[in-house]
Parts: C-alpha cells; sequence; structure tokens
C-alpha cells in the first residue's frame, strides 16, 4: 500500500509540475492561434504523462531497456497527440475564420448567413445567434423605415391641414378688419370653429408625442366598460345624428376592467368618431365588450366598406388616412395612431379586420383582477 502511495505522489508531482508550467505558457500565448494553444494542451498532457512516468521510473530503479520503452512509447504517444491537435486547431480556425467573415460582411450590409460547412458546437451556437441577431436587425430596420416614411407623410399631411384653416383665418380676419365681411357674426362662428379644429390637431400631435417617447402618464382604476362605453356614445350622438348614423351599444357586457378612465374614452371617442365619418348615412355603428380567453375585447363596428387588405397593416400607422382626400374633414391620421399608443400603455392590443359592408376595430384588454 506503502508503495503505490509513493507512486501515485511522485506520478502526481511530475505531472503537477508539467500542468503549472503548461497553465504558464498558455498564459502567454492567450492571444495568439487556437492552434498553437491545442497544441500545447495536447503536448502539456503528454509530457505530464512521460514526467510522471519518469518520476516514477527513477523512484523505481527502472533498467535501463525498460526506461528506454517507456520513454519511446510516449514520445510516439506525443506525436501523435500534437499532430492531431494541429490538424484540429486548423480545423477550428478555418471554421472561426469562416464565422468572421460571415459576420464581417453582417456589419457591412446587415445581412447574416452561417457558412456552411459543419463547425463546433460553440461556433454553431454562435452562428445561429448571429442570425438571430441579424433577423432582429432587418425587423428593425423595417420598422425604422416604415416610421421613417409615415413620418414624412405626417408632416406633409400636417403642414397641408395647417395651411388651409390658417389661410381661411387670415382671409376672414382681414375681412373683418377692413370692415367688408357681410356677416361678422358668421365669420367670428367660422373663425372660433377653425380655432377649436387647430387646436384639437395641436393635442392630438402632444399625445402622439408623449405617446413616443413613453413618458404618457396613466392612472388605472377599476371600471365597467359599459360605463365607459355610454358616455363615449353619449359624447359622439350628436355627430352620429348630424351624418344620419345610427349608434348601437346593446352588445356591451359590464365587464370591469383597471384602465386610466380619461384615455380609455378617447380611445373610444377615436373609433367611433372614425367609425362615424366613414359610415354612410342610414348606416350603423355599433360597439360590443365582452370577455375573450386572452383578456376583454372592445370592439366598434362600421359599414365604410371594408379597407384594401394592403392597407390593413397601415391603419395605425401615424399619419395613415387611406384614399381619403387630403381635405381637413378627413383628419390629420393621428386619431388611430393614438388608439394603439394608448392600448398598448395599458398592456393590450388594437387590431382591425374586414367584415361584410365595413370593417371592425377591436381593442383587447388585460381582465381585471377579481
Amino acid at each position: 500500500m506503502r508503495d503505490t502511495l509513493l507512486i501515485a505522489l511522485y506520478a502526481f508531482l511530475g505531472a503537477a509540475a508539467t500542468g503549472v508550467a503548461g497553465a504558464a505558457v498558455l498564459r502567454l500565448i492567450r492571444r495568439r492561434s487556437l492552434t498553437l494553444s491545442l497544441a500545447v494542451v495536447a503536448a502539456v498532457g503528454v509530457v505530464a504523462m512521460l514526467a510522471g512516468t519518469m518520476a516514477v521510473a527513477r523512484a523505481m530503479f527502472l533498467s535501463s531497456h525498460d526506461l528506454r520503452v517507456v520513454t519511446t512509447v510516449v514520445a510516439m504517444a506525443a506525436v501523435v497527440s500534437l499532430v492531431t491537435a494541429l490538424l484540429l486547431g486548423r480545423w477550428v480556425v478555418a471554421r472561426s475564420r469562416e464565422l468572421a467573415e460571415a459576420a464581417r460582411v453582417f456589419g457591412d450590409d446587415g445581412a447574416f448567413a452561417a457558412p456552411a460547412a459543419p463547425a463546433t458546437a460553440e461556433l454553431d451556437a454562435l452562428g445561429r445567434e448571429l442570425a438571430a441577431t441579424s433577423a432582429r436587425l432587418a425587423a428593425s430596420r423595417e420598422r425604422e423605415r416604415a416610421l421613417e416614411t409615415s413620418r414624412r407623410e405626417l408632416v406633409a399631411w400636417i403642414s397641408h391641414d395647417l395651411r388651409t384653416p390658417l389661410a381661411g383665418l387670415r382671409a376672414m380676419s382681414e375681412a373683418l378688419e377692413d370692415g367688408v365681411a357681410a356677416d361678422p357674426d358668421r365669420y367670428l362662428k367660422q373663425i372660433r370653429t377653425e380655432v377649436e379644429r387647430l387646436d384639437a390637431m395641436v393635442g392630438d400631435l402632444f399625445e402622439l408625442s408623449r405617446i413616443h417617447a413613453g413618458t404618457l402618464p396613466l392612472s388605472p382604476v377599476r371600471v365597467s366598460l359599459y360605463d365607459l362605453v355610454g358616455d363615449a356614445l353619449a359624447g359622439v350622438g350628436p355627430l352620429a345624428r348630424e351624418h344620419g348614423v345610427r349608434l348601437v351599444g346593446d352588445g356591451v357586457q359590464p365587464v370591469p376592467v383597471e384602465v386610466d378612465g380619461k384615455e380609455m374614452s378617447r380611445v373610444l371617442a377615436n373609433l367611433l368618431v372614425n367609425a362615424i365619418r366613414r359610415t354612410p348615412a342610414d348606416g350603423t355603428v355599433a360597439v360590443a365588450a365582452e370577455r375573450a380567453p386572452d383578456g376583454v375585447v372592445l370592439s366598434v363596428t362600421d359599414g365604410c366598406g371594408g379597407i384594401p387588405e394592403e392597407d390593413l397593416p397601415r391603419v395605425f400607422d401615424t399619419g395613415w388616412r387611406g384614399t381619403d382626400a387630403r381635405t381637413p374633414p378627413a383628419g390629420a391620421g393621428l386619431g388611430l395612431a393614438i388608439v394603439r399608443g394608448i392600448v398598448e400603455a395599458h398592456r393590450g392590443r388594437a387590431a382591425v379586420r374586414n367584415i361584410p359592408g365595413g370593417c371592425r376595430f377591436e381593442v383587447t384588454l388585460p381582465a381585471a383582477e377579481a
């Protein structure tokens, strides 16, 4: 037993000394090629075995012939190990260079394609992660381009919508100033109407800016959708009568939700006004609210005749107004963008789909906790 312990001790000391030396060498060459590091690792293993064997041989007083045999066997193993390590290192380095080249192209044009040649599990995982990152960046660039397009359209449309009422205000104010207005009271009433519309437009822009900046203040309280819908229908009643549109709210269930009452009222008002303006006279705008597996669904259905399929993905984009003429009654294209921003701030989602004779806007909100 004692001899066995001594042999193990001598072998350990010889291998440990080699391991420490190998660790020092690896630290010195840590910035060099992976091939060299693999060769050092292989050499350390073989030399550690040789050092342990030599230490045991000296301690056991082996014959010269036996010592030569052991040394020859270890030397052959060292040669095979080093050659194998060099070949493996060159293969791994070649795969890593291919991955680096693909990543360099990824940095140039934003598209990444993993090398087709087989690689180690680590390099393969790195390639998959780079491919996933490339896909996320491509989607982000696409969203940025769409947002930039909507911003340019918004600037163009807002400029047009501001220019028209401002020109009218200037003309009416000049007529009043020169005393040539045939009906000053009518001019003053029209000026007031235009100013209120401009004020509403500025308010929408301010609201949208807070939504995009993530600074929209919310004060959620527990309310019933029945009450919210009732107040919203009462608010848009005069507009519906003016357009000859019937409002129907019979499908509203008294479902509780935790929302900011003011902001959610704005969502309902925007959806209802949008539906009323695009529904022909004698048409119907219906509001419904019901529980769903993923929350509470609030819907507004109109009789607009439907939205072209290619335009459906853009309905909630900032500045989108479809094929309507760019005239003040068409609005600035901010209402539905504000709807989506407020709904998403409540951790919900807004969607639209075509139905026979019109379209259906749906707002899904988290259900209130019991």
